[in-house]
């Protein structure tokens, strides 16, 4: 009868077990792989997904009002803004005390502007307050703050108090899809059609951007095509001139569309040298849509070549020639052939441009005017001129929202394993 044998174990040198090893090597492989992009994960997360979750926050966060008049947002809970009368003394005592305090820190026309965003006047009204309330010492301070001024005897102004004094809104979501909440009646209502902007905005931005990448596909696709069938000397000093551009500054590339394309520019005085149009018919090619058209067709142009003519690069020659050999037409060989081969390129470049497009805020501000403007501008505006941060993160996280949308969308269209560059 055969004793079996035990099952011999591999060792290393020092007599470690050999998969005890190996487990050891790569898993200090695996932490210096990770220290070494250690610095780029905090900057993706200090750079990149910190803003955009306080810009989610700020789109949300309503605390102000609650933090600035907590009494009086306690105090108006009780109060039925259906019943038809005025918050009872409570309230209004408690108003006086905090808008004295509020005063004292400087702080009570934040609350004013806050409610402006909801209903236009509330920001003179609590200025006015922090005026008028330190001469009210002594009860009633109902009548005094109504005798300050009439607005506070109006059901309306507290309705709006207390509608926008919880600590989370949806108001800058609905200002920003040009609907509002009804403080009278609590319902969603969608603005006039005068003041109804922003969907207008978010539309000709998409059309606009969509616009864009079409023309640079159909100017950047013939020129790519030239750099990949040309001589490599040659195509070595032609993309010289597609990168030129990025050595020049935006601001001068801009600045000198306005001095091309407006009534006295060099165009207009071109077209009516040669008698295409006359002197009283100059076309008005600047601080509209056609304006921001050109501009960032040409400021985005190197966005689409490069990704196709690295994509064109690698399609061989033989590809073509044989086709034409088995008996086909050049053209035919061309569009059924070497076309669709460029198919990533394609993918590439255009959803580079329009995703550049979609966020560009500087050109469309300084040719666009008032037809060519994007919505990225009014998100510009809110942030660093209005000072409204809600509505101007609103407007960009519904932006990153279709942003995000129409990039699944193409990935479940086109593939996004299907892009390339090169």
């Amino acid at each position: 009868m055969e004793i079996p044998q035990e099952k011999s174990v591999l060792v290393t040198a020092d007599g470690t077990p050999l998969k005890i090893s190996l487990a050891r090597a790569q898993r200090r492989s695996k932490i210096v792989a990770f220290s070494m992009v250690l610095p780029l994960l905090i900057f993706i997360l200090i750079a990149f997904l910190i803003p955009i979750a306080d810009m989610l926050s700020l789109s949300v966060d309503n605390s102000i009002t609650q933090e600035i008049l907590p009494k009086s947002v306690i105090a108006l809970q009780n109060w039925d803004e259906a019943s038809g009368e005025l918050p009872d003394e409570v309230v209004f005592a408690a108003m006086v005390e905090e808008i004295k305090k509020a005063k004292i820190a400087r702080k009570h026309t934040r609350v004013g502007q806050r409610l402006n965003y909801e209903s236009s006047g509330f920001s003179s009204l609590f200025r006015k307050a922090g005026r008028k309330v330190k001469i009210i010492k002594k009860p009633p301070y109902k009548e005094a703050l109504i005798k300050s001024d009439k607005r506070w005897g109006q059901i309306y102004t507290w309705q709006v108090i207390k509608q926008f004094s919880t600590e989370y809104t949806d108001g800058y979501y609905l200002a920003a899809l040009d609907f509002k909440r009804n403080p009278t009646t609590g319902k969603v209502e969608s603005l006039p059609g005068k003041e109804s902007i922003y969907l207008k905005l978010f539309w000709r931005t998409m059309l606009l951007s969509s616009l864009i990448t079409f023309l640079t596909f159909i100017i950047g696709f013939p020129l790519a095509y030239m750099l990949a069938t040309v001589s490599t000397r040659l195509s070595n000093i032609l993309i010289i001139f597609v990168l030129l551009p990025f050595w020049t500054s935006l601001l001068v590339r801009t600045t000198s569309w306005i001095a091309l394309l407006q009534q006295e520019g060099v165009i207009n005085d071109f077209l009516v040298l040669v008698g295409i149009i006359n002197n009283d018919g100059r076309l008005a090619m600047i601080h509209n849509a056609t304006g921001t058209v050109v501009a960032m067709t040409h400021i985005l142009l190197p966005f689409m070549i490069l990704p196709l003519f690295s994509v064109m690069k690698t399609i061989p020659k033989s590809y073509v020639r044989a086709a034409v050999s088995l008996g086909a037409h050049p053209w035919k060989a061309f569009w059924k052939v070497y076309f669709p081969n460029t198919g990533p390129g394609i993918g590439a470049g255009s959803i580079l441009v329009f995703i550049i497009a979609i966020g560009y805020y500087i050109t469309p501000a300084l040719v666009g005017g008032s037809s060519g403007t994007f919505i990225s501008n009014r998100i510009a505006y809110h942030i660093s001129s209005s000072l409204n941060w809600g509505l101007g993160s609103a407007l960009g996280v519904i932006l990153l929202g279709i942003v995000l949308a129409l990039f699944m969308l193409y990935d479940r269209i086109v593939g996004i394993d299907n892009m390339k560059l090169g």
